[in-house]
């Protein structure tokens, strides 16, 4: 006779296993509740202020060394549900220069949502998944808006569970090369909700990165959010439209002859 077996639907990298050892100390996953936490460490980037930000010299190249660097890592150690850099992707002939990409992994191995759909506010419920539940692995670094006018780097810090460290993570259902996702104060368990001290640090992100194809963007609940629980969606731009590419650096010359005149330096544009 004919048996099915059936197989749980994975939903996570660290979804619950029934058949976990019992004899792992704290829940076997490395996660970052109180199981787990104690002695965890993270590289640490603390930015220099934003009334601060200029040329001065960076402890580690943060966009290419740093965020890419780290992703490159996870990539390579198989974190990700699919590989993002298969998916056919072309840029959509017209004045506009739309990006199209064909990314079947996202639709059929993203996590599903736990929440109503109807209410774009809700409350923080822990039963649920949400970011204390990854895997320490999963996790690059962490960020922070330091006091001094230069930035630091520090290779290997304790995570401070008394302080709710921000911490930037890989999302393991990507829609482009690099995608991570910035989590603030991750520890305090803060709904899908955007406050000041929040998108202050993602501006903060935005800043150090200092690049034109740097994208850092939020989206709530009912906007396609999945979990409710504070982050910000981060990525690089890779397949661009020539108009695109030209505007941005417009862009980009415009914001450098802004912030030279305002520190009183000559007023020079890059060409």
């Amino acid at each position: 006779m004919l048996k099915i077996k059936r197989v749980p639907t994975v939903v996570s990298n660290y979804q619950k296993d029934e058949s976990a050892d019992d004899s792992v100390v704290g829940c076997g996953r490395n996660c970052l509740g109180a199981c787990c936490i104690n002695g965890a460490r993270l590289p640490l980037y603390a930015c220099k202020k934003l009334e601060k930000s200029g040329d001065g010299e960076k402890p580690v190249a943060f966009l290419e060394s740093l965020v890419l660097g780290e992703w490159e890592d996870r990539f390579q150690r198989g974190l990700f549900r699919y590989d993002v850099t298969a998916c056919e992707t072309k840029v959509i002939p017209g004045k506009y220069g739309f990006v199209a990409q064909l990314n079947e992994g996202r639709h059929l191995k993203k996590r599903p949502t736990e929440f109503r759909v109807d209410k774009v506010l809700q409350s923080f419920d822990g039963n649920k998944f949400n970011f204390t539940k990854v895997g320490q692995e999963e996790l690059l670094f962490q960020f922070e808006a330091g006091e001094d006018s230069e930035a630091q780097f520090f290779p290997c810090m304790p995570l401070d569970a008394e302080n709710s460290p921000s911490v930037v993570a890989i999302n393991v259902s990507p829609i482009e090369y690099g995608h991570v996702l910035l989590i603030p104060r991750v520890l305090d368990c803060l709904p899908q909700r955007i406050d000041h001290k929040s998108l202050l640090l993602a501006l903060h992100m935005a800043t150090e990165a200092a690049n034109p194809y740097f994208r850092l963007g939020y989206n709530s609940l009912g906007a396609f959010a999945t979990i409710n629980h504070l982050h910000f969606q981060v990525h690089q731009i890779l397949t661009i439209s020539l108009g695109q590419r030209q505007v941005m650096i417009q862009l980009d010359n415009l914001c450098n002859l802004m912030r030279e005149c305002s520190a009183g330096r000559p007023c020079l544009t890059r060409t």
